[in-house]
């Protein structure tokens, strides 16, 4: 499969701070991929690289096989999607969209043929008229897909552009841009610290912790199979089992993940003591100590929830408890 973006051996430094700090990175031609990881990662850095606002310190960019070195942003055939939409209050909506076109020197006519055609895209047909304060924050960050889209990229860079939106607009984002991206057929590099937004639409996920790369995988296997103890309590807050419980457990020193959804309540098991119980609606989350190590139990609707200081023993599927290879 042909490689749209590749990162080799890649650092970008700030003085004694490594924001990326030699990341290998593959991106596949028509994938969506998401960098995920808490603020100061490196996964924006990253994306900033390959849009071309950063130079790397070290390493090479290749984008479509091509060295991105020195290749200013407007030259490289990737659009950037940002938080804040980044409109001009004072154009309609049909001059934000073309606007790009008009500063590459396309005409008037065209321009708006092709503008109209990128807001019939993402669903906003006849708001060319429309300024960018008569719209709702969901068809603003519309106008801002269809301006990085009118100009045909290869790549679409997605800069946390939902984290402005209220929760069901966000969620219903989330599928317009999955159901777009795979009718366009182009990359999507989409950057969040939201573990949902990067599960539910990525075909891939690289997790970021200071400057590195430390996981890629399908969200499957990332929120299964956790390769380190930071993957498996960012993404979605497994449980980690220290080496010595888990080589009780198992007979090997590793750490483990437990998911709390695969943890349950029952008549033998690992002895623990309840902390602590909290409804959550389609779940009651009880916090609990095992042989010095806390640990979380989501029990569903209609089963028994302990009292604190309870007792009591925990049990899983053998196939739910995950060895980790890596160290934290």
């Amino acid at each position: 499969m042909t490689s749209a973006v590749r990162f080799s051996g890649v650092s970008r430094h700030y003085g004694a701070v490594r924001a990326v700090d030699a990341v290998d990175l593959d991106i596949a031609e028509g994938e969506f991929f998401a960098m995920l990881g808490p603020s100061g990662s490196g996964k924006t850095t990253c994306l900033r690289l390959i849009a071309g606002f950063e130079q790397p310190t070290s390493g090479r960019i290749e984008i479509f096989g091509q060295a991105a070195e020195g290749v200013p942003p407007y030259r490289r055939a990737v659009n950037t999607v940002f938080q804040d939409y980044a409109l001009f209050p004072h154009l309609n909506v049909i001059d934000n969209v073309a606007y790009g076109l008009m500063i590459a020197g396309q005409g008037r006519a065209e321009r708006h043929r092709a503008a109209e055609a990128a807001l019939e895209m993402v669903a906003l047909p006849g708001y060319g008229g429309r300024k960018p304060s008569q719209l709702s924050g969901g068809q603003r960050q519309r106008v801002a897909l269809a301006r990085a889209l009118v100009m045909q990229p290869k790549v679409l860079l997605l800069d946390e552009p939902l984290g402005a939106l209220d929760l069901k607009l966000r969620e219903a984002m989330q599928e317009e841009l999955k159901a777009l991206q795979r009718r366009l057929g182009i990359t999507f590099v989409f950057v969040t610290h939201d573990q949902g937004e990067a599960l539910s639409m990525a075909d891939r996920v690289a997790v970021f912790n200071q400057g590195k790369i430390v996981q890629v995988g399908a969200p499957q296997d990332v929120y299964y199979r956790p390769d380190v103890p930071f993957v498996a309590d960012f993404v979605g807050s497994s449980n980690v089992l220290p080496p010595e419980l888990t080589e009780r457990l198992t007979g090997e020193r590793r750490f483990a993940s437990l998911r709390p959804e695969a943890v349950w309540i029952g008549d033998s098991g690992l002895p623990a003591v309840v902390k602590s119980a909290s409804f959550h609606g389609a779940n009651t989350r009880v916090v609990l100590e095992a042989e010095g190590a806390q640990l979380v139990a989501l029990l569903p609707k209609g089963a028994a929830v302990p009292d604190a200081g309870a007792r009591v023993h925990l049990d899983w599927d053998a196939g739910d408890l995950h060895l980790m290879t890596g160290a934290p």
